[in-house]
């Protein structure tokens, strides 16, 4: 990718005379974020994440000291919400009266292959997801539940949710 195909803050709805940290966050910031998420969920979810990250940014209360640990917590609680907002969407549609006729083959085969996904976890990563997805736990109370430390619950978490995506991008 060259500098040419970076997309400039002005692509991000942000003005010419926005603020300067921001351009400078961009600039310095933009290509590292862009390419690790490329290399975990492709590059059309990457793009998205990325601008999703830096619009993000704009509302930042103060300076962010540490530009690439927010960038990317961003880009990954957004990744995140996006897998369990995928996962609860056909549990929209199962609402009314007339769910069980309305609902397509296409939507049945996108919950099975979700479904499907989630059982092909591996099952320590499976168990945390379950928990946090389904189980509505905490972090903190999966790891209390499963005796295990918060960061390896924020890890096999991370590490469930680029499975779960690269399987259903498949």
């Amino acid at each position: 990718m060259s500098a040419s195909d970076i997309p400039t803050p002005i692509a991000l709805g942000v003005a010419e005379d926005g603020p300067p940290e921001f351009e400078t966050l961009y600039r310095q910031h933009r290509s590292w974020l862009f390419a690790f998420l490329r290399r975990r969920f492709g590059p059309e979810l990457a793009e998205d994440l990325t601008q999703e990250a830096f619009t993000r940014s704009l509302s930042a209360s103060g300076p962010i000291r540490a530009p690439r640990a927010f960038l990317l917590r961003v880009a990954l609680n957004t990744a995140r919400n996006q897998i369990r907002d995928a996962a609860a969407r056909p549990q929209l549609t199962a609402e009314g009266p007339e769910s069980d006729r309305a609902a397509t083959a296409a939507d049945q085969i996108d919950l099975l292959a979700l479904k499907e996904t989630i059982l092909a976890l591996p099952p320590k990563l499976r168990d945390v997801f379950m928990l946090s997805r389904f189980g509505g736990l905490t972090y903190e109370e999966i790891g209390a539940h499963l005796g295990i430390p918060v960061k390896t619950v924020e890890w096999r978490m991370s590490k469930a949710i680029r499975l779960c995506v690269a399987r259903m991008r498949d």
